[in-house]
């Protein structure tokens, strides 16, 4: 179904013609003045110099041919000095372009005439450490991402690229060999099978890391055992490999109960160790390409440019001692998603912090041929979520907060905001609706932000069912809900009725802003912009509750009138639905 915009164009783009004016200047575009006008082409003003004419001519020119048809899609139009031309559409004409839209499984948005196959890297925790704040906006962003993505019809591939191959891997298995140094894991000789058991649960490998951690920044021989250690891990100490498994099967299980929480899901849990056995033959392949060296005992490859504004250091491949970084598991990363899944496009959701690191690594996978030229490496930064004092995140004691903590302390507030609106409310089932509604006030906050800024979180803000926040959304929708469960409760029945013209301003603007979903949804795709649904749907929002405080919607009594207002509310709900369902949460029945 072609976008509002471009149907407005084209027929625009007839007068343009038969006045033999250059019609690529007859782009329409949403009026920048809703007061004055809905849409405007400002096409005259670029045109005024090879016209020889001023802009004011041509728009009056343009608006005298268009008014010429008896059955234009107008109800106004005019040219405005200097040379605006501004229009107002016939209220049949978007009554039946709605009609359409409902008729259209997709509410008339196609998907992508040329799909590709799109890995997103998000997520990224570390294995064996539980989640905390700062893994918030990837997992969110990332998850948004891949379903506006599928939406639009990209085959996509979501990998959370687990931190299991660095130092905190080391650090472990120090801190356990001082505990339990007798395992068999310890015995460089044991040539048996390992047991099957891990010799520790969740929370004593969760607490094992932090000790290890704060012990080696005391004890230098310390931290040395845990680098070494960490060496003997990536070059196949068979006993840490076996702890090394036992850490991932712990720590993958916990992990997904803390992402199916913030309903994130992953179609890969592949870590760095996975890659590691490609390293040694993508090391061999630009030693023999002549395309690494040595600098101070590391193996190198430079990746600065002569267009350079900055300096770009050169990317390390190996440190002196061997051992590989995240420069080498992620460019090994790169050779296994090529073989493995030869896709088209990589997208990284990361920290914009590590801008750098992608710039060396995207640079050095094409320059050794690793990523072909034909397939796009694409790193989307997000800013960080700061506290109301500006800086990053933290508990009231000052240290980082856990993410079940902050998702546990955003359905507390909601839980206390459901019972103090109705007291009455039965506590089980206000304890679900905060937990809907706090997932939605928790991503809404987030997603609602472009994702490279930075941004406050306040959960009094956040949670509060008013203003641009994810609980006023879903207030919004229950009410659509409500009405047309109590329409249906009353024996109504609209099926089979079209969208009828709109009687007021209100439900013109309302038709408008639904109108614009199939051109959004393809620029937030074409953007990976969540934030972009959000400023539709909460526009989408407001534009519904104007309609609403001023239409008697139940007590209509005209029959007809009323079961437009019904299909026009249904419109409303299933686009609202899908737009939160694209960010990521999901409306309850009632609040």
């Amino acid at each position: 179904m072609k976008k509002l915009l471009d149907v407005i164009s084209e027929y625009v783009a007839l007068a343009f013609r038969a006045l033999e004016l250059d019609e690529q200047y007859a782009q329409v575009v949403w009026s920048a003045r809703p007061d004055l006008c809905e849409f405007q082409c400002n096409g005259s003003m670029a045109l005024a110099k090879t016209a020889h004419k001023a802009p004011i001519m041509i728009a009056e020119e343009v608006a005298s041919k268009l008014s010429e048809d008896r059955d234009s899609m107008f109800e106004e139009i005019s040219a405005v000095k200097p040379g605006f031309l501004n229009f107002k559409l016939k209220k049949s004409f978007l009554a039946s372009y709605l009609s359409e839209m409902q008729k259209n499984p997709r509410f008339g948005s196609d998907p992508v005439a040329a799909p590709k196959k799109i890995i997103l890297d998000y997520g990224g925790p570390n294995v064996a450490k539980p989640l905390h704040v700062g893994h918030l906006r990837s997992a969110i962003i990332g998850e948004s991402i891949k379903r506006i993505l599928r939406y639009m019809g990209h085959e996509v591939t979501g990998d959370v690229h687990l931190g299991d191959w660095g130092l905190q891997m080391g650090l472990i298995i120090t801190e356990l060999s001082e505990r339990k140094g007798d395992l068999p894991y310890f015995d460089p000789d044991y040539d048996g099978e390992y047991p099957k058991e891990p010799p520790f649960t969740i929370d004593e490998l969760e607490e094992i890391y932090p000790t290890a951690s704060a012990k080696s920044k005391e004890d230098e021989a310390y931290k040395e055992r845990a680098l070494a250690a960490t060496h003997e891990l990536q070059q196949g100490r068979r006993g840490y490999r076996a702890i090394l498994s036992h850490i991932l099967s712990l720590s993958v299980g916990d992990l997904k109960k803390n992402y199916e929480k913030l309903k994130v899901s992953f179609d890969l849990w592949k870590g760095e160790s996975d890659a590691d056995p490609y390293i040694a033959d993508m090391v061999e392949m630009m030693k023999a390409k002549g395309l690494c060296y040595e600098s101070e005992g590391a193996l190198v490859v430079d990746v600065a440019e002569e267009t350079d504004t900055k300096e770009i250091p050169p990317c390390m491949i190996l440190k002196s001692d061997g051992a590989s970084l995240y420069t080498t598991t992620d460019l090994a990363t790169l050779v296994m998603r090529m073989q493995e899944l030869s896709p088209d496009e990589v997208v990284y959701i990361v920290d914009k912090r590590q801008e750098l690191h992608f710039v060396q690594v995207f640079r050095c996978a094409k320059k050794t041929g690793i990523v072909p030229e034909s397939v796009s490496l694409e790193f989307i930064g997000f800013g960080t979520m700061n506290g109301k004092d500006g800086k990053p995140f933290k508990t009231r004691d000052g240290g980082v907060m856990l993410l079940s903590n902050l998702i546990k302390e955003i359905e507390d507030r909601m839980y206390e905001r459901i019972l103090e609106a109705d007291p009455g409310t039965d506590p089980k089932s206000a304890r679900e609706t905060a937990e809907i509604v706090g997932l939605s006030a928790l991503k809404y906050g987030d997603l609602s932000n472009q994702a490279s800024k930075d941004y406050v979180f306040d959960i009094d803000r956040f949670t509060s069912s008013e203003g641009n926040t994810g609980p006023y959304l879903l207030y919004t929708i229950v009410r659509i809900k409500s009405i047309l469960r109590k329409y249906a409760e009353s024996g109504g029945s609209a099926q089979g009725t079209e969208i009828a013209d709109a009687t007021t301003e209100s439900e013109k603007n309302l038709m408008l802003r639904l109108s614009g979903f199939n051109a959004m949804i393809e620029n937030a795709a074409e953007e990976k912009a969540p934030h972009k649904i959000c400023a539709f749907v909460y526009e989408l929002c407001n534009a519904f509750n104007h309609f609403y405080h001023e239409t008697k919607i139940l007590a209509e009594e005209d029959q007809d009138k009323q079961k437009s207002y019904i299909r026009l509310l249904t419109l409303t709900r299933d686009v609202m639905l899908q737009c939160i369902d694209l960010l990521g949460f999901e409306a309850p029945e009632k609040m």
